[in-house]
């Protein structure tokens, strides 16, 4: 009966807004079922953070996600019902830095007849950081291979290693161009970009690494970054404020918690603009997706194309009809529609 209400609510709000880039109109996440935390004990099924969602090849939808040595669920459409079915890691990683144990933020991309794992090592706060690699035919557990550093960050590092994170993994293949890209960063700097070797285990530094976003104000990181491409335009997604560690008595000021935001380039390097035509390594981010009704602090986004002939943006969100703990956040996703060039989601 409550998501009822909520669901009334809504459709009201969006009713008596006709701009498609209104908050008024964005859509609730559609309800999904699967596993919880509850049943298993385990992260994935409904419960993941930071998830990333790819199609197999025997037709089910896969996410990987944070916690559990990368959480890997299936399901057959993203409705679910989604299964927790094991990890990507069959102990830490062989990355020798602190957090090994406990694995952040996949990106898993297929490149031929090979599934590739990007994932993140650190503790939270720290700058001592590293993405790593795995790859896998089959998607399943068990048949992973770690290979461990691509990218690492730390106060002794190169600059721009040595003023932002290495963590947040997101791999780009350019349509156009061809080339293979790692976007990545969250806190100090913010996000930035190098181009891969042709092994994909690696970085270039030729040429030099792009700075894509930054928040100059504050302290609120930008992180979670997202590339896609449609009808010319690539887009940069990403995740800007508060993550984690919610609590009803002491909740973020409004507007510092998780939100989804974005800029448009016609170059996978940029400049990215938001819709006021602000750089986002001046300050600039459209809001695509921010909390309302009973979603809360949404991020960790990811696209998935073609999903019965639409795009789809797919994320995380705590719902507050049940709590806002971080082990109660949720898949959510919604189809994405293109209103002069910019995304809207729509349900």
């Amino acid at each position: 009966m409550l998501l009822l209400v909520f669901a009334l609510i809504a459709i009201a709000a969006r009713a008596a807004s006709h701009d498609p880039f209104s908050p008024a109109n964005w859509p609730l996440p559609h309800n999904i079922t699967g596993d919880s935390l509850t049943s298993t004990g385990q992260w994935g099924g409904v419960h993941v953070h930071d998830p990333s969602v790819v199609k197999g090849p025997d037709g089910y939808y896969y996410s990987f996600s944070t916690h559990n040595l990368v959480a890997i669920s299936k399901a057959p459409s993203l409705d679910g019902y989604w299964k927790f079915i094991g990890s990507v890691l069959k102990g830490e990683s062989v990355i020798p830095l602190a957090g090994r144990n406990d694995t952040w933020a996949p990106n898993v991309v297929q490149i031929g007849d090979t599934y590739y794992c990007y994932y993140s090592v650190s503790t939270f706060g720290s700058m001592d950081s590293g993405i790593g690699l795995a790859t896998s035919r089959t998607l399943q557990p068990g048949s992973w291979t770690d290979h461990g550093l691509v990218l690492e960050s730390g106060a002794t590092k190169e600059y721009p290693l040595n003023d932002t994170n290495a963590i947040d993994p997101n791999f780009f293949h350019d349509p156009k161009t061809g080339e293979n890209l790692l976007n990545y960063g969250s806190f100090w700097s913010d996000i930035w970009q190098f181009q891969l070797a042709k092994d994909l285990k690696s970085v270039l530094w030729k040429p030099p690494p792009v700075h894509l976003s930054f928040d100059p104000v504050g302290t609120n990181p930008e992180e979670g970054s997202f590339m896609s491409y449609h009808d010319g335009w690539y887009y940069l997604w990403y995740s800007h404020g508060i993550c984690c560690g919610y609590n009803v008595s002491a909740l973020p000021p409004p507007g510092q918690e998780y939100s989804i935001r974005l800029g448009r380039s016609k170059s996978s390097h940029g400049p990215f603009l938001d819709r006021n035509g602000t750089d986002l390594v001046d300050g600039g981010g459209y809001i695509v997706y921010g909390s309302h009704d009973y979603v809360y602090g949404p991020g960790g986004q990811g696209v998935l194309q073609d999903y019965h002939g639409r795009d789809v943006l797919y994320y995380h969100y705590v719902p507050t009809y049940i709590s806002y703990l971080d082990t109660d956040k949720r898949l959510g996703w919604d189809y994405i529609d293109y209103v002069d060039g910019w995304p809207v989601l729509v349900y």
